[in-house]
């Protein structure tokens, strides 16, 4: 299938589309303010050694101190080694003004500095690599069943320093289906890129940044780009001139796609990127036939209910219903990229009679999902007639990078009517009343709770006023929301 990549670029954001026969699947967004500096490698110098905390403070050319504990002090010690004996004090370690290479572990927070380690890890697509080792791993996420022949394939592929090779692997989760060729071109990428760090860590003076994690524009050509990618449209002049050094320093065969875009309108307007977006932070997704989706996103799972609305085109109702979840299997296979939804996802399709009609629909959906470059698992139709299926958790959803909580239902997506605010207002006076004894109550509210009381309300009001015998006044506050409420005793 076509796949085109568009990257709108700006100082403040970097966005990326992934459009795949004219129609959006992917999005990624990074904002520059929001770049951390965990996986940085910097050129640091010891600026104090502390014996008693059993760290040091290093200058990486920040505003304050990074933080290095001892514990983090890599050790050329074999790896069994390191755990039977205790690490030397940090003061037989390093000294005031060492020059050392260190790795960002903790981004800075509040007027704590980093925190670093000097065991250097370089993460790439399919596997993370350490120089400083000579270990040879599979994640503990990947089945244990594979781990063993998974690590003989990499084993094979690394060599041995003899032989070129050398220096400690890792094979991450989203390594577990990749081929022999694919792997060995992340192990060369990798290789590169520590060759370049101690380039630069031999040229440069203490204090310099010697490497930064990829940018989203960069891993554009290292995560994203795939055989069926046709160009890579990005609209900025500078930053493909950049991007384009990289690809043929790096990627050579994705670098060869990328052009320059000089069209006048913006390029996300080619295809409704934006548009796109603004549905995809909706919890209504409407569908061709008539019907819709509804998805809902909560802190353990992820909804989505399939509705027929207003779609009535077939002949019969069991072809309407088979339809229309037809074409719904395609549309959540689609939000799912393109919201970025991770972990439990259940999917509540249209009751269908038929058991083939089940069958075919749930093929389809698998197909789709199988489009995703995200590990995605469906299982069958439960006895409730519920779907339920996992997708890897990569990164933040869309919904959780631009949007938060509403100030005023705090996530919740409903408020309490002002009528039911109203009534727990005269509750809470009635409860103050039996232990304080002021001279005026006064409730400080919404407009349109205010609003309740001085009108459909008022006889309730001044039936309370009069049982426990003191005058309630009322104020209006604009800047409060309909939950928020105040009651000052006068």
């Amino acid at each position: 299938m076509q796949q085109d990549i568009l990257i709108n670029w700006s100082p403040q954001e970097t966005r990326v589309a992934i459009v795949e026969s004219g129609a959006v699947q992917e999005l990624h967004v990074e904002r520059t303010l929001e770049r951390g500096l965990v996986g940085n490698v910097y050129l640091g110098k010891v600026a104090r050694v502390l014996p008693g905390m059993q760290s040091a403070f290093i200058d990486i050319g920040l505003e304050r101190a990074a933080f290095l504990h001892v514990a983090d002090l890599h050790s050329a010690q074999p790896e069994g080694a390191r755990h039977q004996q205790p690490p030397k004090p940090i003061e037989k370690q390093v000294f005031e003004g060492q020059p050392l290479l260190v790795q960002v572990i903790k981004d800075p927070i509040g007027t704590k500095g980093a925190r670093l380690s000097t065991q250097i890890s370089i993460a790439g697509r399919l596997l993370v690599f350490l120089p400083q080792d000579d270990h040879v791993g599979v994640s503990q996420k990947i089945p244990s069943d594979q781990r063993e022949s998974l690590r003989q394939r990499l084993i094979g592929l690394v060599g041995t320093p003899a032989t070129g090779g050398g220096g400690g692997f890792i094979l991450r989760t989203n390594g577990e289906d990749a081929s022999d060729t694919e792997l060995a071109e992340d192990i060369a990428y990798l290789r590169k890129t520590w060759a370049r760090i101690r380039e630069a860590a031999a040229r440069l003076p203490a204090g310099s940044l010697l490497h930064q994690d990829l940018s989203l524009l960069q891993r554009v050509l290292r995560d994203l780009v795939t055989e069926e990618t046709q160009t890579i449209r990005i609209d900025s002049r500078e930053q493909f001139a950049l991007l384009q050094a990289f690809g043929r320093e790096f990627m050579p065969q994705a670098a060869e796609r990328l052009q320059l875009y000089k069209g006048e309108r913006p390029i996300f307007d080619l295809f409704n990127v934006d548009e796109e977006i603004a549905k995809a932070l909706g919890r209504r997704v409407e569908l061709k036939s008539g019907g819709y989706l509804i998805v809902d996103q909560t802190e353990a799972l992820t909804t989505v209910d399939v509705n027929t609305g207003g779609f009535v085109g077939a002949r019969n109702f069991d072809d309407t219903i088979f339809r229309t979840n037809l074409e719904a299997a395609h549309a959540i296979a689609r939000q799912l990229r393109l919201r970025n939804l991770g972990g439990i996802i259940i999917v509540d399709f249209i009751d269908m009679q038929r058991e083939d009609h089940r069958d075919q629909v749930l093929a389809e959906f698998r197909k789709q999902l199988g489009r995703d470059r995200v590990k995605t698992m469906a299982g069958g139709f439960s006895q409730l007639g519920l779907v339920e299926m996992t997708r890897k958790r990569t990164r933040e959803s869309l919904a959780h990078m631009l949007c938060e909580p509403c100030p005023h239902c705090q996530g919740a997506g409903q408020l309490q009517t002002a009528r039911s605010v109203a009534y727990n207002i005269l509750r809470e006076i009635l409860r103050e009343a039996r232990q304080f004894n002021p001279r005026e109550y006064r409730i400080v509210a919404s407009p349109k709770v205010v609003e309740l009381f001085l009108d459909e309300e008022s006889q309730y009001l001044a039936g309370l006023s009069d049982f426990i015998g003191k005058p309630i006044s009322l104020q209006s506050e604009s800047a409060m929301g309909q939950e928020q409420y105040d009651i000052v005793l006068l």
